[in-house]
């Protein structure tokens, strides 16, 4: 069981998955995003994913997170999000192993997890960079990576390594991964696949079976009936 609420920082949310029936692993999708995790009884960062995470949940135990934006983990994290592309790695690994063990004390004893984990980040008083903000805004719009590289002063090549630091890939991967997520926002609302594939910015149906089959893993059919 999956649920979620809005954060009291900003754009962020908190998540939590609770131990389901089986212990099949569930398939992530790539957000563009990184989370601060309680993960059976330790704090764990998720870094950004290009691809589908098959993620399993410790045995009987629920998982608890913040979903930070795209663009905005890394001024929590205090590393750029290109070290952490594709990973899961112990909070200690990045900040001073005794702090991290005074906080896991905190959210262990905490009456929720969520709010010790909103409490942690906050702590961090993240600054997120407002260029690489109005990127994601644009991209989210569909504006292509040429027209926002001149609409905020930057050559594509300064954008890209804009990207690499803050996203963990460069702003064509992240305009791909945010298009997946209009496109399965559509098919949520049970508009054919021809009409997403036109209205969420793919160039023909084949090309958003495509693209689906390589960031998900699946096709789109499998996907939307898991």
């Amino acid at each position: 069981m999956f649920e979620e609420r809005p954060s009291r920082l900003p754009g962020a949310v908190v998540w939590r998955r609770r131990p389901g029936p089986t212990t099949q692993p569930q398939r992530i999708l790539p957000d563009g995003c990184m989370d601060l995790m309680w993960y059976g009884d330790r704090l764990v960062v998720a870094g950004p994913d290009t691809t589908a995470w098959m993620s399993t949940a410790p045995r009987g135990a629920a998982v608890t997170g913040v979903r930070f934006p795209p663009g905005t983990g890394p001024s929590v994290f205090g590393v750029p999000a290109r070290e952490l592309l594709g990973q899961r790695v112990p909070l200690a690994d990045l900040w001073p192993a005794g702090e991290v063990g005074r906080l896991a004390e905190q959210v262990s004893q905490a009456e929720g997890p969520g709010l010790a984990l909103e409490r942690i980040a906050a702590g961090r008083h993240p600054e997120p960079d407002p260029l690489i903000g109005e990127v994601v805004t644009r991209l989210r719009t569909g504006a292509t990576v040429a027209g926002i590289a001149e609409a905020i002063g930057l050559g594509e090549r300064q954008l890209h390594r804009r990207s690499l630091a803050a996203f963990g890939y460069g702003p064509k991967t992240l305009e791909r991964i945010l298009r997946l997520h209009r496109a399965l926002g559509l098919v949520q609302r049970g508009i054919p696949f021809a009409s997403v594939a036109a209205t969420a910015g793919y160039a023909d149906q084949a090309h958003l079976a495509r693209d689906v089959k390589a960031l998900a893993g699946v096709p789109l059919r499998e996907l939307i009936s898991a």
